[in-house]
């Protein structure tokens, strides 16, 4: 198999499903405005903070229990990896059901903490009140994808997720456009949609018992000075993800107003769609430059790193023209045309398009350094692109430029971003040249 025949190999299926999780969220968000109403997405959009909560305490433990346990099984120490995988699993029930039981006797604070105010409070406490209570599915179906992969099976990983979004569409349908139940009609159909693969999860370890399966452990708690670091990058990328969402939501409310809340939810949908081909390109590549870096053959990884270079600004161009051309229909799946709000949001949309022209650079070359094991750079621009410069940004250019700043902010946040990532390749670069001459990397196929 030739070179470009083996990065697209690895490539599109990342890219792929990365597509089924922000397509069926961009389903879910369609299936609420059209069946509750624009507003309704303001109040999905607040709760999203909460679910990445929710989510950076499965991707957290995961991680780094998937780590530990491989590598016990890598050395044969099958009893200790069953141990490390039952007691992740009690460790997670028990912190998912304290999450729940302090949201829900909590409720009203955790919704005005989100910003809901007027009539948007009962929408978020509907939304944020349903969801925790299906928080114990959502990081236990999380560890279990995670570790189905570590038990050698990363099919019926595949087969989980996909249930889970054909689920959630299906139940939408159901519970928003047919029952009319309305914004937690759609929270519950998340919230079953996830029971839905962490039962074809637990019927895999039930049925293939082998290496791993459920049982009793001998607390370890020891174990988590290595599993929570491991995770924390991670988890840290999720917090962020919400931590971002929330900084938004709350300069939108200061700067715009509530209804300009429904502008940013699909805004996100589609910016999570561009990001998950980005970091879908970046999951092709790690373990193939991985790979040619043990061994031995780093000319090879940098083949691939130019190959994925190519691919996201291939990538970032479309998704910019879309975005200018054809702005109009794609506001138009989440509002009729006769919205106060649609003029608007197609104007936002095409202010905050040219950020994807630079994003897949950052997010490539990150996963890139992760691959060939120079973690500091990786970090660096991971965590600054995706909460430092944002932030910053945000609030300078919302003071500065006011409405028109808060969609301009992504655009140069990448942009700074893509400095200090180019200062890290080139720096890479020179010692490359330097410690390897005989493996100078050739980036001279990019320009052509």
């Amino acid at each position: 198999m030739n070179l470009v025949a083996k990065f697209f190999k690895f490539t599109v299926p990342s890219i792929v499903s990365m597509w089924i999780f922000s397509l069926y969220t961009m389903v879910d968000g369609i299936f609420v405005a059209h069946g509750v109403g624009s507003h309704a997405l303001g109040a999905v959009n607040l709760s999203m903070p909460f679910v990445s909560l929710i989510f950076t305490i499965g991707i957290l433990l995961a991680t780094g229990t998937s780590t530990v346990l491989s590598l016990s099984l890598g050395q044969g120490d099958e009893e200790k990896a069953r141990n490390y995988f039952n007691q992740n699993l009690a460790v997670v029930i028990v912190l998912s059901l304290v999450l729940t039981a302090v949201v829900l006797l909590n409720l009203e604070r955790v919704a005005l903490f989100l910003g809901a105010t007027g009539d948007l409070l009962p929408l978020v406490k509907e939304y944020v009140g349903i969801i925790a209570c299906f928080s114990v599915f959502f990081t236990v179906s999380y560890n279990l994808e995670v570790q189905v992969k570590a038990d050698g099976a990363p099919h019926v990983s595949t087969i989980g997720v996909l249930s889970c979004a054909i689920m959630n569409v299906v139940l939408d349908y159901v519970f928003v456009m047919h029952f009319h139940w309305g914004v937690w009609g759609a929270a519950l159909a998340t919230g079953l949609s996830q029971v839905t693969s962490t039962v074809i999860f637990v019927i895999y370890f039930v049925r293939h018992p082998n290496p791993l399966r459920f049982g009793r452990f001998k607390p370890d708690f020891g174990a988590y000075r290595r599993i929570i670091p491991l995770g924390t990058s991670d988890g840290l990328s999720e917090f962020s993800n919400g931590l971002v969402i929330f900084l938004f939501n709350q300069t939108i409310l200061q700067v715009s107003g509530e209804a300009a809340l429904t502008s940013y939810t699909i805004i996100s949908y589609v910016n999570t769609l561009v990001l998950m081909t980005m970091i879908g390109t970046a999951h092709g590549v790690q373990p193939l430059s991985s790979f040619y870096l043990g061994a031995g053959q780093r000319p090879l990884c940098h083949k691939f790193l130019s190959y994925g270079i190519k691919l996201v600004a291939v990538a970032g161009v479309g998704f910019f023209i879309i975005c200018q051309l054809l702005a109009g229909p794609i506001v138009g799946l989440f509002l009729e045309p006769a919205d106060p709000l649609f003029g608007y949001t197609v104007n936002a949309l095409r202010l905050y398009a040219p950020a994807f022209l630079l994003m897949g650079f950052n997010v490539l070359i990150s996963g890139f350094f992760t691959a060939v094991e120079h973690p500091f750079p990786a970090l660096t621009i991971s965590f600054g692109r995706g909460l430092v410069l944002i932030s910053g940004c945000l609030v300078v250019l919302s003071k500065v430029l006011g409405d028109t700043g808060i969609w301009l902010s992504p655009l140069f946040s990448e942009g700074i971003c893509l400095v200090i990532t180019l200062f890290f390749l080139l720096r890479y670069l020179h010692k490359i040249r330097q410690t390897e001459p005989e493996q100078q990397p050739d980036f001279s196929s990019v320009a052509r």
